[in-house]
């Protein structure tokens, strides 16, 4: 059972939580960077995803946005 724990956390891990553990983001900016996704979903049939937002808003730098995505590929 550890093992397969230790593979869903691996794989479970969402953007938006990377970038906050690695510091990148605020909870709130988190927050509303979900919100507006989800807005845009119901809106208009499509999301950005989140680094877009972060990058859109001047929250992350696309050298920040990689290093998150190279975790979660990890």
């Amino acid at each position: 059972m550890q093992i397969k724990s230790k593979i869903v956390d691996k794989y479970e891990k969402r953007f938006g939580v990377v970038a906050f553990e690695k510091g990148y983001v605020t909870a709130d900016q988190l927050v509303k960077a979900l919100t507006i996704q989800v807005q845009e979903d119901i809106d208009m049939g499509y999301h950005r995803l989140i680094g877009k937002i972060f990058i859109d808003q001047g929250i992350m730098s696309g050298k920040q946005v990689s290093e998150v995505l190279k975790e979660i590929l990890l």
